[in-house]
């Protein structure tokens, strides 16, 4: 199983405590690494890579969106990746950052009648594929995403969280 250096930021006294959010995401991120090492031959660096992930609240995430995309409203998660990756490639020292918005969460648990670590846990192996070079921006790339987001989520135990939709794009 490939190591990953996950730093941990949280920025709104709402979240769970940060060593709860450092063992689910550990388990969750090792086993998405796991899997794209192992079914989509996803190349690793010998030293653990860096990433953050920052447990901040919408106002933050409203404020990160609409500088960085131009839509001035919350959203659940954002991914940075450190550099451009396509899926297969090399990464670098540095994967990025993952920033998730915890009343986004919780709404969208309800309204999909998941768990609020369940619903997180979707989100942040999305916002790891991010890092690799995973998008949704068309309809291929999203199918794609979707596919092995869904994938990594089965074997997390989960189901699959675009059942009866169309990709996402």
């Amino acid at each position: 199983m490939p190591e990953l250096d996950i730093q941990i930021s949280v920025e709104d006294g709402g979240w769970p405590d940060e060593a709860v959010l450092a063992s689910l995401a550990s388990r969750v991120l090792g086993a998405a690494a796991d899997y794209l090492v192992r079914e989509e031959d996803q190349p690793f660096p010998k030293m653990a890579p860096e990433l953050s992930l920052v447990f901040t609240n919408d106002d933050s995430i409203q404020e990160i969106n609409a500088e960085w995309r131009d839509q001035d409203k919350p959203t659940n998660v954002l991914s940075f990746p450190a550099f451009p990756l396509e899926p297969g490639g090399m990464p670098g020292p540095m994967l990025g950052d993952i920033v998730v918005a915890r009343e986004t969460v919780e709404r969208e648990a309800v309204d999909l009648d998941k768990t609020f670590d369940d619903h997180l846990t979707h989100l942040l192996v999305h916002g790891f594929l991010h890092l690799f070079g995973y998008d949704h921006m068309e309809k291929d790339e999203a199918e794609e995403m979707e596919a092995v987001e869904t994938r990594i989520l089965a074997g997390l135990g989960l189901s699959d969280p675009y059942a009866g939709q169309d990709p996402l794009i």
